[in-house]
């Protein structure tokens, strides 16, 4: 099953719903996408129907309890920077404003001069720490920030600094996590692309050690690490400038496509 927000011709309000086969339909009993997930309901949706084509699709969650990113997670990516893949999860927080749509747009911030990608397998937990399901996501960075500020609550959670979506895909649907293949592009150019087999820690084990400490609730969304190929890591570095336009891709996930734009 796949979940999705979204908004119908001509209406401004917020619609929850599952896709099928080329269609967006509504939940009939109102009910949004993180009802479901507390709910732990995956029964059909049976309200109206609309064509993918003719809605916009919003975050999947139009407002996600919290937020979880995880540091230097792929060993790829660790390699590409120069580090050691670190013993633990690096866990760090990402703001509730910077959720944001499949389309984006992401807003560079005038204090931020080196803005970065990171294309992420998304986890949506359910109930009891379970995973619900799985979504594609962008985990923007302000590299500048990062470097110069010992928190990342700035450099990664800023306003818009995580488009996701396009939908969440249940559990059930994906039979080998570590299977799913990470791709990004920018302006078109393949920048990036690793099996989720490359992650330092494993899901399970995220999960687990985020929950030592922190009690997990239904509609948490973690960000489980990016792969080699973020503009830092180029020779030269090279980063996100206005106009440009990231895609990141996760099949059987779907994708997300968003400008960047600068304030």
């Amino acid at each position: 099953m796949r979940l999705a927000t979204f908004l119908a011709p001509d209406s401004d309000r917020s619609i929850g719903g599952e896709v099928q086969d080329g269609c967006v339909v509504a939940f009939g009993d109102g009910s949004s996408v993180l009802d479901r997930i507390a709910g732990g309901d995956l029964s059909p949706a049976t309200g109206d129907r609309y064509g993918l084509s003719e809605v916009e699709l919003l975050a999947p969650i139009t407002r996600l309890p919290n937020i979880y990113g995880v540091g230097l997670n792929y060993r790829s990516h660790a390699a590409e920077i120069g580090a050691e893949p670190p013993e633990f999860p690096v866990i760090f927080p990402k703001g509730a404003s910077s959720s944001t749509g499949p389309s984006g747009p992401v807003f560079c911030p005038s204090v931020v001069k080196r803005l970065d990608y990171e294309g992420e397998l998304a986890v949506i937990i359910g109930r009891d720490s379970s995973i619900f399901g799985f979504a594609v996501a962008d985990d923007i960075s302000a590299r500048d920030l990062q470097a110069r500020e010992p928190h990342w609550v700035r450099a990664k959670g800023a306003d818009s600094f995580c488009p996701w979506g396009p939908w969440i895909t249940t559990a059930d649907e994906i039979a080998d996590p570590t299977a799913l293949v990470v791709k990004a592009w920018v302006n078109g150019d393949l920048r990036q692309e690793a099996p989720v087999s490359d992650l330092v820690h494993p899901i399970a084990d995220i999960i687990s050690f985020i929950g030592e400490a922190i009690s997990l609730v239904p509609g948490d969304m973690i960000l489980t690490g990016t792969p080699a190929g973020v503009g830092m890591g180029m020779d030269p570095k090279t980063f996100l400038e206005d106009g440009d336009v990231v895609r990141i891709e996760i099949e059987p996930l779907g994708s997300i496509e968003h400008p960047i734009s600068t304030r």
